[in-house]
C-alpha cells in the first residue's frame, strides 16, 4: 500500500455516509481522473437493518458506482466511535498510507456521536500524520486540504459544488445500500417524518443549486479564508 496515492480521502464514521454527504464531488473527481478513496470508521452493525455483511457488500458496490480507487473499513465498534489516540493513529496511518492531497470529513457540528467523533479524529489524523518522530509506519505526510460535508442540519456553507451531471450516479450508489433504502419505511426512521432519503436528497441538492444557477449541487464548509484571484471570474452572477 506503500505506492498507493490519491488526490481525495473521504473519511466518514459508516458505510453510505459518504455517498449521501458529498458522493456527488467524490464521483466529479473521479470522473475528472482523480484517483478517489473513501474510509469508513465502523462497518455499521448497530443500524436496525441489514447485517454487518450486507453493508460489507454494499459499501463495495457503491464505491464501484462511485468509481473510487480505493475504500477501506477500520472496523472500529459502532456507535462507540471514541475521540481518542489510540482511533486517531489509526486514521493517522491511513492518511500516511494513502497521502492525499485533499481530505474530506464531516462537519463537526452532528446529532450522531460517531459523526462528531470521526470530524475531530479526522482533523487530528491529519494532523499527527506529519509528525517525524510519531509511532508510524511511512514517511510524514499532510493533505493540503480538508474540507467539511455540511450535515443536514447545518445551513451555513462555505462553497457549492455543481453536481447536476453526478446526481443520478450519487442517488445510484446510495441505493447500493439495500438493507438500508429499498423501502420507504426504512427510510422514515432518519429523516423525519418519514421523507425518503432519495427524496431527501433530491429536494436538499435542488435547493441548493437553484442558489447557484444550476440543477443540483452539494454545499461544503472550510475553517480557513477563501483566496480569490479574479472576481471577475467568480461563477453565479449577482443580480
Amino acid at each position: 500500500m506503500a505506492d498507493l496515492k490519491l488526490d481525495v480521502l473521504a473519511i466518514a464514521a459508516h458505510p453510505d455516509d459518504i455517498e449521501i454527504t458529498c458522493g456527488g464531488l467524490m464521483i466529479k473527481l473521479a470522473n475528472s481522473g482523480r484517483k478517489t478513496g473513501a474510509l469508513d470508521l465502523t462497518r455499521g452493525e448497530m443500524g436496525t437493518f441489514g447485517s454487518q455483511n450486507d453493508r460489507d457488500a454494499e459499501a463495495i458496490a457503491a464505491g464501484e458506482i462511485m468509481g473510487l480507487s480505493y475504500r477501506n473499513n477500520l472496523s472500529i465498534p459502532d456507535s462507540a466511535v471514541e475521540y481518542n489516540q489510540e482511533n486517531k493513529l489509526k486514521l493517522a496511518q491511513v492518511i500516511r498510507d494513502t497521502n492525499p492531497e485533499l481530505v474530506i470529513l464531516p462537519h463537526w457540528k452532528q446529532r450522531h456521536p460517531d459523526h462528531l467523533a470521526c470530524s475531530k479524529l479526522g482533523f487530528d489524523a491529519c494532523f499527527l500524520a506529519g509528525l517525524k518522530k510519531i509511532n508510524l509506519e511511512g514517511d510524514p505526510c499532510r493533505p493540503r486540504k480538508i474540507i467539511y460535508a455540511s450535515y443536514s442540519r447545518t445551513a451555513e456553507y462555505s462553497f457549492l459544488v455543481d453536481i447536476s451531471d453526478e446526481f443520478k450516479q450519487k442517488c445510484d450508489a446510495v441505493a447500493a445500500y439495500k438493507s438500508q433504502f429499498d423501502s420507504p419505511e426504512k427510510a422514515k426512521r432518519i429523516f423525519q417524518p418519514g421523507l425518503n432519503v432519495f427524496d431527501y436528497m433530491d429536494t436538499k441538492s435542488k435547493f441548493l443549486g437553484q442558489l447557484a444557477g444550476v440543477a443540483h449541487a452539494e454545499s461544503y464548509f472550510v475553517k480557513e479564508s477563501i483566496l480569490i484571484d479574479d472576481p471577475q471570474n467568480m461563477p453565479v452572477s449577482s443580480i
